[in-house]
């Protein structure tokens, strides 16, 4: 993961007191259900959506359908932003929630080999299936209609909010 600087740069961040280390980041993609991807848009809008994913070997995961709109968005320009966030937790006598996020700026790449690519969506399907067999059904019968999306993470940043 690179801290790229000026020109086309990713920023420091602003409230520094705040941030969480990287390992803490990881533990938050490791641990966390869904997050949000956000890719360039039509006519300049960003384009964000929630994603299950899967953390493995410092790069996220998704799978999608062979095609829509936000293949078409990341056929244009492979770049996305990728924000999750944790359940957070309230200090005893306080009211105001404490969340951890994590944002993440990186590069996706369609996996086109499909040993590759069932590798990854049998790793994504066991953090969500309760079975490991039931991952094996579900691959059997949808595979041949996902795509498998790789985000390479750029940059990565972590915080701590308390929201009063």
């Amino acid at each position: 993961m690179t801290d790229v600087k000026e020109n086309g740069s990713f920023r420091g961040m602003r409230r520094f007191k705040q941030q969480i280390p990287e390992r803490e980041c990881i533990e938050i993609l490791k641990n966390e259900m869904r997050g949000v991807l956000a890719v360039s848009g039509d006519n300049g809008y960003p384009y964000a959506f929630p994603m299950d994913f899967v953390y493995d070997g410092g790069k996220i995961y998704f799978h999608s359908a062979k095609e829509g709109y936000k293949i078409d968005c990341l056929k244009r320009n492979d770049k996305a932003s990728f924000c999750v966030y944790d359940k957070g937790f309230i200090k005893d006598g306080d009211w105001a929630l404490n969340i951890k996020s994590v944002v993440i700026f990186g590069h996706i790449r369609f996996i086109d080999d499909e040993r590759e690519a069932e590798d990854k969506l049998r790793r994504l399907g066991l953090k969500y299936f309760p079975e490991p067999s039931d991952v094996e059904k579900e691959i059997k019968k949808y595979f041949s209609r996902v795509l498998m999306l790789e985000l390479t993470i750029d940059h990565i940043t972590g915080k701590l909010v308390n929201e009063s």
